[in-house]
């Protein structure tokens, strides 16, 4: 019996740095996994935008914007067609922007108020795809000391001169009535086209 005894306390004894051994391997590789899926999560979030803030924003501007799913009520509420069904070369299109000009100059960004609804053209009549939050670069930096955001998404800065002609500017791209292969945020849509005008 003591011979049991002490043969099983030996092997418990030869086992427990390895038992320790074992725990810290499977330790270190569980999160060595849960690190390589964070990655894939942050990777993702930076290529198409992150699924919370995306669907926050997108959800609001759908809110906001319903009642200019009929561009006439656009017309109604001052938007008006600038720069034609603007198009990229190979990246798709963002299609007729609809500007409201007292809303672009006030220097504020709010979410309730885009300064551009997005139409795309289609069987003769216009389709609201999107929206673009517009503000003028040196209004805002008059009282600002960063870039702006809204809901947790950063506008790009667009220098001058460019292609419409404006001053610089901030800019964000919110694809609320049209999805874009490419994320809710991202300028060009693949999706829109402005070959139905």
């Amino acid at each position: 019996m003591k011979t049991t005894i002490r043969t099983l306390i030996h092997k418990s004894e030869m086992s427990i740095p390895r038992l320790a051994v074992t725990g810290i391997l499977a330790g270190a590789m569980t999160l060595f996994a849960a690190d390589q899926s964070a990655t894939k999560e942050v990777q993702q979030a930076h290529d198409h935008g992150s699924a919370a803030a995306p669907a926050a924003l997108v959800n609001l501007v759908r809110v906001f914007t319903q009642q200019f799913t009929d561009v006439n009520a656009a017309t109604a509420a001052n938007y008006q067609p600038l720069f034609g069904c603007v198009t990229g070369p190979d990246q798709g299109a963002m299609g007729v922007h609809y500007i409201n000009l007292t809303l672009y100059a006030d220097g504020q960004i709010d979410s309730s108020k885009p300064e551009a609804l997005i139409y795309e053209p289609s069987n003769g009549g216009l389709k609201l795809v999107g929206v673009e939050y517009i503000v003028d670069a040196a209004t805002w930096s008059k009282n600002n000391t960063s870039p702006p955001m809204l809901e947790g998404q950063a506008f790009q800065f667009v220098g001058s001169p460019n292609r419409y002609g404006l001053p610089a500017f901030y800019e964000l791209h919110v694809w609320a009535w049209r999805d874009n292969p490419n994320g809710a945020f991202v300028d060009w849509n693949t999706k829109v086209s402005c070959e139905g005008q």
